[in-house]
């Protein structure tokens, strides 16, 4: 569908504007995710694995990935509802650390961060409504209950033959 066409690249571009910006100033976007870093994995860093990583620079690179191939694949509709998934991963945190709106202390820095806080929720649901699209094709539910219901029906009808041919 060309909706589709159209719309994916358009929500994608600013995943992979943003995830190759976080990747040219890495040590910046650090300093904004350092606190949330440590009040959430950061505090609980003995009880990880050694190859996870606290460092945030190292974090923020990982999530530029994250923004800039999940973005790419969604844009060109590659695995689009798995990689809107990944995106919403990735924007949750960014968006909690990025823009804190309940820490502001100024009126104008704080209706500044609520607007950010909303588009990027704005941006959640459109990902959510994107992993949620099957392009007309039935679900995977669908599909698993039509056949977990067909093979009942198999079994049925091989139980009955196998009673039909049992000597009596």
């Amino acid at each position: 569908m060309i909706l589709r066409r159209v719309a994916r690249p358009l929500l994608a571009s600013i995943f992979i504007y943003g995830g190759i910006g976080a990747l040219r100033q890495a040590e910046g976007h650090a300093e904004v995710a350092k606190p949330l870093v440590d009040k959430t994995i950061g505090a609980r860093q003995d009880r990880l694995p050694p190859a996870v990583s606290t460092d945030p620079v190292t974090l923020v690179r990982a999530d530029a990935a994250v923004k800039i191939v999940a973005g790419t694949l969604f844009a060109f509709g590659r695995v689009p509802r798995l990689s809107a998934l990944a995106l919403v991963g990735s924007l949750v945190p960014t968006t909690i650390a990025g823009h804190p709106f309940w820490e502001a202390k100024d009126d104008s820095e704080k209706q500044q961060q609520l607007i950010h806080f909303l588009k990027n929720a704005g941006l959640v649901g459109g990902l959510l409504i994107a992993a949620a699209d099957t392009e007309g094709r039935p679900s995977l539910g669908w599909r698993a209950r039509r056949a977990a219901a067909k093979a009942s029906r198999q079994v049925q009808n091989t139980a009955e033959t196998a009673r039909g041919k049992l000597p009596g």
